[in-house]
């Protein structure tokens, strides 16, 4: 067997409309082409040995155990390793349950889909499924563990964090579109002109100011003790002679960490001699060159989340430890704790295994212990000097018990800071009583606040964080988006998309279009080429200066990558024909239609599908549609448009040579043909039809008038600027 190729599709695709994620590879099964799987001995035995999850998989069966009945009546290797793939996904935190193989039309070779949650964990599914297979066939040796915990950390290592995941998916809840700027946290939200942009809890609405103000510990201390905010005493340290300051002013037990450090990062907390301090210094200089000394605050770690200068929730945080039974070392503890099925690997789950580290060490060392120490009964031994959820902490909500001065106290903190996403770290005894009556005090002040410990709470009430953070980027009732037309079909995709680019531009919108020989953005090409394709469309969706978009999408781009929006407004099938048969898999008119009907699927229930009345497969596609259907014929007698329109429904036609639309029985003249420059006088009858969808995607759209549409139609030139490689017309 071999690989062939293997596609990651990131939109609305050939296969599936609904789930736009999905890996399609194709394979040559060659000579196990004639080998089915109950023509090899033992291989259904192996398989179950090897994986005995996949008796989970109910197939096409429908029933537990579904899957491995079909292993043994015969299916071929294409089907398994489909099914090994998702599983082996799931093994690995990610629970993954669609998938198809279909032949590609020649002998032994198949197309094997399957959904994915990051991409190069996907991508790496399928090709370690394709070894465990062959693996299996040959007899030859495959580390099922190795390979599940690569696929582990090619997820943390390519996901969005928890923090910024979860305002991505509350987002999604909303109908919000986002699109992935980077590898990293950067994420816009929205399209065009409507973008915000979000960088973990950082905000394109945050202050700059604010983020620098919060990352230097001794200027945040110093507003809040300005405001009679309580903190730490503490001071700078600028040198190893410093120490001895630390400890004549600010006295044992204090802190040492840097200013500007982040995570728990550098930091020793409870100093009590001249030699802990020193090796704190000097871990602290690892990650800033300016260290703050502070006051040991006595008490328990609180986490406050504000959003938008508003009180949402707070969290108990507890550094990872492990509780003695007078038997068993502290490694031994560490391990047993680590098999808590709500700990994984990263952010995988509720809690993060605890890895032991030179911080464990380091604290455990500071206390007369190592990892062979057996701790008495019922002690409660730290392993990390930090709360952080990252290193195997846990979180307990305690929103409901924080007193009414301390919300007051994190609102006003915010405001003084800047931040409207604010993270307050406070020690204290509780927040059941006013710190000021508690002796407790405010620590720290994040931007960028992580909100797994929120959204995920070892125990008491999840709250969901990103909530208010995306009200406060877009207010109930706006969704970000731009208006989106998408054309397909065989021929006039561009011709119809300039026409309809040209048209929303002269009703005042600022117009980004794609096409087949550039992108546009207001009519300046930024991008020359084929751009019929998902990068394309995407180049237009991310640009913040367009407010509306006109889309052209090809058979090429669809079968390759999938959509670059899951939705759009208005879609527009021009026809299906011969052309590009044989190209990507596509061997039949019909599977071509398939192709193309991948946009009006995706249009909004509210929008519409515009068709072609005149083609039979156009015309068979609003059959599978859950939106509006509009069509379009160059005949208004045309028996399809007279009964869609006795009905009600809205078409455009071409009729006693006018360009018209149809309203029930109403007809709106739109233009006379030969007053329609790319008519060529009534005699290019290609380019008619190419104007019907134009003028009545436009239409559509209720604040684009009739007298728009034909103001556009006059000025709609065939030139080179504005119809290059089309019909055009040179006099010398």
């Amino acid at each position: 067997m071999k690989i062939i190729e293997v596609k990651i599709l990131r939109g609305p695709n050939y296969w599936s409309v609904r789930r736009p994620k999905l890996i399609q590879m194709k394979i040559d099964l060659e000579e196990m082409e004639d080998f089915p799987t109950n023509k090899l001995d033992g291989f259904k035995e192996k398989l179950e040995q090897l994986l005995p999850t996949l008796y989970e998989h109910r197939c096409s069966e429908g029933v537990p155990g579904g899957f491995l009945s079909r292993v043994a009546e015969g299916t071929w290797m294409g089907h398994v390793i489909e099914h090994v793939a998702l599983e082996l996904q799931t093994l690995a935190g990610m629970d993954m349950g669609f998938g198809r193989t279909r032949t590609t039309g020649k002998h032994g070779e198949y197309f094997v889909i399957f959904d994915y949650m990051e991409e190069e964990a996907g991508v790496f599914a399928a090709k370690s499924a394709f070894r465990l297979v062959q693996s299996l066939i040959d007899g030859s040796p495959y580390s099922l563990d190795e390979e599940v915990q690569k696929m582990r950390e090619i997820r943390e290592d390519t996901r969005l964090g928890p923090s910024t995941g979860s305002i991505v998916e509350e987002a999604v809840r909303r109908g919000i579109p986002y699109i992935r700027l980077n590898k990293q946290s950067l994420v816009q939200l929205g399209y065009g002109i409507h973008q915000k942009r979000i960088r973990a809890t950082i905000a394109s609405t945050t202050s700059t100011i604010a983020v620098d103000i919060a990352g230097d510990k001794e200027e945040t201390k110093n507003l809040l003790s300005a405001a009679e905010v309580p903190v730490p005493k503490g001071i700078i340290l600028y040198g190893d002679e410093m120490v001895q300051r630390a400890i004549d002013e600010v006295g044992y037990p204090f802190v040492i960490k840097p200013i500007d450090g982040n995570h728990g990062k550098g930091a020793t907390t409870n100093i009590t001699t001249y030699e802990q301090a020193e090796r704190a210094l000097e871990a602290a200089r690892k990650y800033g060159r300016t260290v703050i000394c502070e006051k040991y605050i006595t008490g328990f770690d609180f986490r406050v989340l504000v959003v938008n200068f508003k009180f949402i929730c707070a969290a108990l945080r507890t550094p990872a430890s492990v509780r003695g039974d007078g038997i068993h070392s502290i490694q031994w503890l560490i391990e047993e704790t680590n098999k808590d099925p709500r700990r994984g690997y990263g952010h995988e789950k509720v809690l993060t295994q605890i890895k032991i580290d030179g911080f464990t060490e380091k604290i455990l060392d500071e206390k007369g212990y190592n990892l062979n120490t057996i701790p008495a009964k019922d002690e409660l031994v730290l392993v990390k000097p930090t709360a952080n959820l990252s290193t195997g902490g846990t979180s307990t909500d305690v929103t409901d018990e924080v007193h009414p001065i301390n919300i007051f106290l994190a609102q006003r903190i915010a405001k003084i800071i800047g931040l409207d996403i604010c993270g307050i770290d406070i020690m204290a005894s509780d927040l059941k009583t006013p710190l000021t009556e508690n002796g407790g005090a405010v620590l720290e002040v994040n931007a960028a606040p992580g909100f797994r410990m929120h959204v995920e709470p070892s125990e008491g009430i999840a709250r969901n964080a990103a909530e208010p953070v995306v009200e406060m980027l877009y207010p109930k009732g706006v969704d970000g988006r731009i208006p989106i037309v998408a054309i397909t079909g065989t021929n006039g995709k561009t011709t119809t998309s300039r026409l309809t680019a040209h048209i929303c531009k002269v009703a005042g919108y600022k117009v980004g279009f794609t096409t087949s020989d550039g992108v546009y953005i207001q009519n300046q090409m930024m991008m020359k080429g084929d751009c019929t394709g998902p990068k394309s469309a995407e180049f237009v969706l991310k640009d913040p200066t367009v407010d509306f978009a006109v889309l052209e999408c090809a058979r090429g781009g669809i079968l390759k990558n999938g959509l670059a929006f899951t939705n759009c407004n208005i879609a527009i099938v021009t026809n299906v024909t011969a052309d590009h048969i044989g190209l990507g898999g596509i061997e039949t008119l019909e599977q071509m239609a398939k192709v193309k009907q991948v946009l009006p699927e995706t249009v909004f229930p509210g929008g519409f599908a515009i068709l072609n009345a005149d083609d039979d497969l156009v015309y068979a596609m609003k059959n599978d549609l859950n939106c509006n259907v509009a069509l379009f014929s160059m005949d208004e007698n045309n028996k399809r448009i007279k009964q869609h329109c006795s009905k009600g429904g809205i078409a455009a036609v071409y009729e006693n040579e006018y360009v018209t639309i149809m309203k029930g029985n109403w007809k709106i003249r739109v233009e006379k043909v030969s007053e329609i420059p790319i008519t060529f006088g009534g005699k290019a009858t290609h380019n008619i039809m190419n104007t019907l969808p134009s003028i009545l995607a436009c239409y559509l759209f209720r604040n684009i008038k009739v007298e728009d549409i034909r103001q556009a139609l006059h000025t709609f030139i065939p030139s080179v600027s504005q119809t290059p490689g089309r019909l055009n017309l040179f006099q010398f």
